[in-house]
């Protein structure tokens, strides 16, 4: 068993998770970037997180800091 806490988890279980638990204010607050702050959405979150490593970066370390 792995004990990387990322292990196993899409980028959308991840960003579902945080939207469940910060809402997309609180993620926007932690996380300054637009997609979280106009209009967001799942769908449109994912395809700039998947695009854009530093992003990414950060909302996986958030994640794992809010387990």
């Amino acid at each position: 068993m792995s004990n990387d806490p990322l292990h196993g988890k899409t980028l959308q279980v991840i960003l579902e998770h945080l939207v469940a638990t910060y809402g997309w204010e609180g993620l926007a607050a932690r996380i300054n970037v637009n997609c979280f702050k106009k209009d967001p959405s799942i769908k449109s979150s994912l395809t700039f997180l998947r695009k854009t490593p530093w992003a990414r970066t950060k909302v996986e370390e958030l994640y794992v800091r809010s387990l």
